[in-house]
């Protein structure tokens, strides 16, 4: 009998079951092989569809596909145990020894959960999932599925592939023992076998509903050496047209050519601490192509802070690159979604197959990440370390052997430091992966208890005081002890009144959207902004990105034909913006919030210093900015010590020594908050995918003894409850300018799949992030429109400002007759 896997519906053909099997094999063994563990991801994949030889998922295939009346109900037929219970009740059982029990769990949780993502092994309810599903529940036709199995894999068979993975779990534990690396870390190969198994599974899906040869591994080392000599290329002519007087050009090429050498380095994690205008993006650019060409990489990930950034370093990159003639799409840009896709990914109770095509189309067509030079988030990054479902996962595996540079590092989150560590860790130890740490600002990302495992002798860029000193373009005065309780929009105007006195831009930075609006108010209404002809700029996450693009670069062109210009803006314009103030006022922060903002200060050294002040700002409510709260506090403290002893700080605030104390401090202060808790579990994610110490105690007390399990980590916990951010957030497209109105009444009308597609792709410009208590006001406002029957969402005209972006009042479109 032939048992069937999946039926094209263009033509009826049918994959069996057994060649699906194999050629997933093959695939998940391939993306295995990167991280040595071939034969875990092969078998994985041998045996992930296992429970599709019976004549019950037969029928209900042929059902499904004919949209039979007789089909069973969707997700129904459980196919995904079948091949984890062999392998548990096979390989894993308590008379097993400890490398056999620790593989079977691997393996047969990645089978068990391809269609949902991973069980815990021991949950916060005191119970085993996993051993739930592999050995509880109760699976009518496994026997016949078994049978089935070994008329194409003998027990003999079976039995070798799986002492071969045994072995490789044996190198992977020697090595993890070697480095002393923590439990998480078998946590994370899970997951990494599990990528290879849903890529492989999904490619060889739509592989064969659309009738495709299976995809060949591209070779990118003729497009990295293309990609290389032409930024050398960029470069020498940059080095031809420079002031051969300027010391800081000089500099400049000399941290580049520093980035040249460091590529012929091992792989490791490294740090790349160029000052503010001091070439970056290029240098860094550098090293990851030379070291692609010198180890073999298969691919280069920019991870950086922000879309913007994104859209910024990417363009650049591509113009150097390839002259903005990219037909193949070899650079990848990675935002994030305007659909909510959480309902594409599967609930407790679809442990079938579904045949929903059109979602089935959607979820096959996702991105995953195979272009030589991709650009994406941080979110997007820790997102396919840790984040929920099948979805994000997919991509982990190609994030070996592969070079991944981190722009402004210092931005991932708080709480996420201990995640984001041992995951670079990870990368670097079992992933043959190298890692560049790249800001002004480094973050001390070694001083927290979960260590990031720097390479030896890390920075590549040598005597950074004697950089810092030549990249010296401010002077920072800290005025905070002259109002303690803060300066009022009032004040803070008459302050920056009195800078317009001096130069002619003076940029704002404050911490809160809200003292924003009010400053800018203030300035707007004061008569000597309009008699002096001064252009006021207001900038907020408020605003959609095309909205703010459009802001910055008329701000820029402003700046560059000598306007007198007033920006209020805030921390968005700190990172990733090539801006260049006179003058620069910011409240008071973090100190690499506070280096940041004096980095859009006199950017190009237009004259040789530039004033830059902190200040309290009484319009500021911290009392939920709880990090930034405490930044500002540590940043206090590093203040307090400057003025005794300056010289002990490295003589200037923007010094390595300064920010590493800094750190210091502010690590101290956020303490267990690096693990990422959980206030309604008690718990955090770290210990929850590490030792999961807490529910296994729960296990014993209530069983009356401990879990017949090697790993006991909570997986789908962690997932369950990881945001990289914790602020509940809904994207919702925004009526700015013609093309963004065009957009809400494309999507509202009747679309095919590519449409949708390309509409959706336009519409990450067009978005903004609305926070819970935003979108309540804004719906009982009835500012808010429903689209794709609720999985978008759209402002109405009269809740958008061309001043403010999103306004909560509604009084958008009015503001031009009454302005």
């Amino acid at each position: 009998m032939t048992y069937i896997a999946h039926i094209r519906v263009k033509d009826w053909a049918i994959q069996t079951v057994i060649e699906h099997l194999l050629e997933v094999s093959r695939g998940s063994g391939r993306a295995g092989a990167k991280m040595d563990v071939e034969h875990l991801a092969a078998l994985a994949g041998l045996l992930h569809d296992m429970g599709k030889f019976t004549d019950e998922f037969k029928n209900y295939i042929q059902l499904a596909v004919a949209q039979s009346d007789q089909a069973p109900r969707r997700g129904s037929v459980d196919h995904s145990t079948a091949g984890g219970r062999l392998l548990h009740q096979r390989y894993g059982g308590p008379d097993q020894k400890v490398p056999s029990r620790m593989t079977a769990e691997w393996l047969a949780n990645c089978i068990i959960s391809h269609h949902q993502g991973l069980r815990d092994y021991v949950s916060p309810d005191r119970e085993s999932p996993y051993l739930k599903r592999v050995q509880d529940n109760a699976l009518p036709h496994y026997e016949q599925a078994k049978q089935q199995f070994h008329q194409h894999v003998t027990t003999e068979e079976l039995d070798h592939l799986f002492a071969q993975a045994v072995e490789e779990w044996k190198n992977f534990y020697r090595k993890a023992k070697h480095h002393g690396l923590p439990l998480i870390t078998a946590s994370l190969m899970t997951k990494y076998i599990f990528s290879c198994l849903i890529d492989a599974d999904r490619s060889n899906t739509r592989e064969f509903e659309e009738d495709e040869p299976p995809a060949e591994v591209p070779d990118y080392k003729p497009f990295f050496q293309k990609s290389y000599d032409a930024l050398m290329n960029h470069l020498h002519k940059i080095s031809l047209n420079a002031d051969s007087t300027n010391p800081i050009q000089a500099l400049r090429q000399e941290m580049s050519n520093q980035c040249e050498q460091f590529a012929f380095r091992e792989s490791g994690i490294y740090s790349l601490s160029i000052p503010t205008g001091g070439g970056k993006t290029l240098a860094s650019m550098r090293y990851a192509l030379r070291h692609a060409l010198e180890h073999g990489k298969q691919r280069i990930i920019y991870v950086v802070p922000y879309t913007t950034i994104i859209e910024q370093n990417a363009a650049e990159i591509r113009r150097i690159l390839l002259g903005e003639d990219d037909e193949e799409g070899m650079i990848l840009e990675h935002h994030s979604n305007v659909v909510d896709n959480q309902d594409d990914e599967r609930q407790d109770d679809e442990d079938g197959e579904r045949y929903d095509m059109k979602r089935k189309q959607l979820k096959l067509a996702r991105d995953h990440w195979d272009r030589p030079i991709i650009f994406t988030t941080m979110v997007q990054f820790l997102n396919t370390f840790y984040a929920k479902g099948t979805r994000n996962v997919r991509r982990l595996h190609q994030l070996s052997n592969a070079v991944i540079v981190f722009d402004e590092v210092q931005s991932v989150p708080v709480y996420c430091i201990s995640l984001f560590n041992e995951a670079l860790n990870f990368l670097r130890i079992f992933g043959k992966s190298s890692l560049l740490l790249c800001t002004a600002t480094q973050p001390a990302l070694h001083e927290v208890p979960q260590k990031l495992r720097l390479s030896n002798d890390a920075e590549i860029v040598s005597d950074l005081r004697h950089v810092g000193d030549a990249f010296r373009r401010v002077d920072i005065h800290d005025l905070t002890s002259q109002a303690p309780a803060g300066w009022v929009a009032e004040e803070l105007a008459a302050f920056v009144q009195e800078q317009m006195n001096k130069v002619d831009s003076v940029l704002v930075i404050l911490n809160t959207k809200s003292a924003v609006r009010k400053l800018y108010r203030e300035l707007n209404e004061s008569e000597w902004v309009e008699t002096e002809n001064i252009r006021l700029v207001h900038l907020s996450t408020n605003m959609c990105a095309a909205h703010r693009k459009e802001m910055l670069a008329g701000l820029i062109t402003g700046l560059e034909d000598g306007d007198r210009v007033i920006c209020v803006s805030t921390q968005l314009i700190e990172a990733g913006v090539d801006i260049s103030f006179q003058c620069v006022i910011r409240s008071l922060a973090g100190l690499d919030s506070i280096a940041q903002a004096a980095g859009r200060c006199n950017r190009h050294r237009e004259v040789p210093l530039r004033d830059v002040y902190i200040i309290r700002s009484a319009d500021e409510n911290l009392k939920h900015l709880r990090e930034i709260k405490l930044g500002a506090e540590m940043t206090e403290r590093v203040l307090r010590e400057f003025a005794d002893d300056p010289e002990a700080l490295g003589g200037s605030l923007l010094s390595a020594e300064a920010m590493t104390c800094y750190f210091k401090y502010y690590y101290h202060g956020i303490g267990e908050k690096v693990h990422y808790p959980v206030p309604k579990l008690e718990q955090n994610l770290f210990d929850l995918m590490n030792r999961n110490s807490y529910n296994i105690d729960g296990y014993k007390q209530k069983h009356g003894h401990l879990p017949e399990l090697v790993n006991k980590s909570a997986i789908a916990t962690v997932e369950k409850y990881f945001e990289v951010i914790t602020l509940k957030a809904t994207p919702v497209i925004v009526p700015y300018d013609e093309i963004g109105r065009e957009l809400i009444t494309d999507l509202n009308g009747q679309l095919g799949p590519g449409e949708l597609s390309d509409l959706l792709r336009q519409a990450q410009q067009y978005t903004v992030n609305v926070y819970e208590h935003e979108m309540k006001i804004l719906s009982q406002n009835d500012e808010i429109i429903s689209l794709l029957n609720g999985q978008a969402f759209a402002l109405r005209d009269t809740a958008y400002s061309k001043k403010f972006g999103m306004h909560l009042e509604g009084n958008g479109e009015w503001e031009s007759l009454v302005l």
